[in-house]
């Protein structure tokens, strides 16, 4: 699996249409997609997923509006569950042979992050990206039967290693995936789908994450030796011990050549609260596409500290905020919404 700052070809999302996803916020959650595109679209191809002719036209509108470049913007007909194309999405895989080199998809049978009913949709997106693309599909399976894997719960640099979260994957009482494979069953399907040569274990995500765990919210490879993790600095706050056990897990874990990861912290914002919920609000749910990184940011006085931080740690491309306070309401942020087609 390549690195996400590697060169795209395209950028695949899924465009929002499930009101309980954004409870009272669908049409603000509209612009902010047309902010997300129109920083991604100068530099790569945006393929987004869309429910109807009628879907399009309606995208179509708010994107124009919003300055994106509608040249880069291909529509993708396919009727989805939600937007979450990071975990329903295509999961690219490459390969090289001599100078040349091939991608081909990993079906890896989403299934809501194993709580909600609604993903049938959803699934079959892999399937029509193979066939558009003209790709080859692998069908993910560990002891004969389908293997489940989201895109959010993993992190990689292009070398073979990967990090992950036992809270996500080998939870036995919630959210459970795939159901009685141990450590070592799902460490061998992520060799075999993915190429990974050394998994990287932590232990558990952030409070709000409806996903149980997902690596994408706490920590980050932002190239092939460094880590950017997720650092809670109030003791009072319910994030706080979990990120601290994370902090010296990390510590222990080696990369593919085994050295030790150089980790950088970020902050976490202010907690987010809707109706009661605390919300999973995380400057780790960045996205890097060729034309920039795009940081989520929250009204928070911490939003500085943290796009400064990511700004030294990219020099080749600009790190912009989008603001994603009502993405939150959905439970998820920029790297959820997206999911990278390598050149």
């Amino acid at each position: 699996m390549p690195a996400e700052w590697e060169k795209h070809e395209a950028t695949w999302l899924g465009w929002p249409h499930h009101p309980t996803d954004w409870p009272g916020k669908l049409d603000a959650i509209r612009w902010v997609y047309g902010e997300i595109v129109r920083r991604i679209s100068p530099g790569e191809t945006v393929r987004i997923l869309v429910d109807s002719p009628t879907e399009r036209k309606l995208a179509t509108r708010y994107l124009s509006r919003a300055g994106a470049d509608l040249r880069r913007i291909e529509f993708v007909i396919h009727p989805t569950n939600r937007g979450w194309t990071r975990d329903s999405g295509p999961l690219f895989v490459r390969r090289r042979v001599g100078r040349k080199s091939e991608t081909a998809i990993v079906h890896f049978h989403f299934n809501a992050w194993a709580r909600y009913s609604d993903w049938r949709k959803d699934r079959r997106v892999p399937e029509t990206a193979a066939k558009l693309l003209g790709k080859r599909l692998f069908d993910a399976r560990v002891e004969g039967r389908p293997f489940v894997l989201e895109g959010g719960g993993i992190d990689g640099n292009g070398r073979g290693a990967l990090v992950t979260t036992e809270e996500c994957y080998l939870s036995r009482r919630r959210q459970v995936r795939n159901p009685g494979l141990s450590r070592a069953g799902f460490e061998t399907a992520l060799r075999e789908y993915l190429g990974a040569t050394h998994i990287l274990w932590l232990g558990g995500g952030v409070a709000g994450d409806d996903t149980h765990g997902h690596v994408d919210d706490i920590c980050r490879f932002v190239n092939p030796t460094t880590l950017a993790l997720v650092r809670e600095d109030n003791p009072k706050d319910i994030n706080y011990r979990p990120l601290a056990k994370n902090w010296e897990r990390v510590q222990d874990l080696r990369l593919e050549d085994g050295s030790k990861p150089e980790v950088i912290p970020l902050p976490m914002p202010a907690p987010l609260f809707f109706d009661g919920d605390r919300l999973p609000a995380s400057y780790a749910n960045f996205y890097i596409s060729n034309a920039a990184v795009i940081v989520p940011t929250f009204n928070d006085p911490r939003d500085r500290v943290a796009l400064g931080a990511l700004g030294e740690l990219f020099r080749d491309r600009p790190v912009v905020g989008i603001h994603a306070v009502d993405l939150a309401l959905g439970f998820g942020a920029l790297h959820c919404l997206t999911q990278q087609q390598p050149g």
